[in-house]
């Protein structure tokens, strides 16, 4: 299958997609600022410069676009070449096929790699889906981030409760009744 469009005409069109402020995330942004939620952008400190950084709640969150990062696609090799089957969300181009395949592929592995860094220095990380945000899912998704992000807080902020055993320190009857006496 050959594209419609000269190669001139494909990267006009491909040099104006880009990564940041995007319609997903601009969604999930907004939710979160309507509840109460406070967050950096794009911080670069932080391995994989996530799109939301949540210090307070030690959270990422990465809002991806199905097709840049393969929601729900399986990637196999078929004669020791990589091959990626469509999912509802995220068809692969029959163009420029082998380079489409490559991409998503490079993107699904560095994704993983860099929650995996974020996980080992204790960093909880949140992964929300484009197709999550359709007007009918878009509530149901965000509820589901705020519990997450409320149970990891209260985990982090838990207060440290160091038992107190009565046998090891013994008040003595007399020392008690001194005290309710010198008042």
């Amino acid at each position: 299958m050959t594209d419609r469009l000269t190669p001139e005409q494909r990267h006009r069109v491909m040099s104006r997609i880009h990564g940041k402020g995007t319609k997903p995330e601009l969604k999930v942004r907004q939710w979160l600022w309507r509840h109460g939620y406070r967050y950096r952008l794009n911080v670069k400190s932080v391995p994989g410069k996530p799109d939301i950084v949540m210090r307070r709640y030690r959270t990422a969150i990465f809002v991806n676009g199905c097709f840049w990062h393969g929601h729900h696609v399986e990637t196999r090799l078929i004669a020791s070449l990589p091959a990626i089957t469509n999912s509802s969300c995220c068809k692969i181009p029959q163009t420029n096929r082998d380079f489409w395949v490559n991409k998503i592929k490079r993107n699904q592995e560095r994704d993983q790699k860099n929650y995996q860094i974020l996980h080992d220095n204790g960093w909880q990380v949140i992964v929300v889906w484009e197709c999550q945000l359709t007007p009918k899912r878009i509530e149901e998704t965000m509820l589901r981030v705020e519990l997450l992000l409320n149970e990891h807080f209260l985990a982090l902020h838990q207060p440290k409760v160091v038992p107190y055993d009565v046998q090891e320190a013994p008040i003595s009857m007399a020392a008690e009744e001194d005290s309710y006496k010198k008042r």
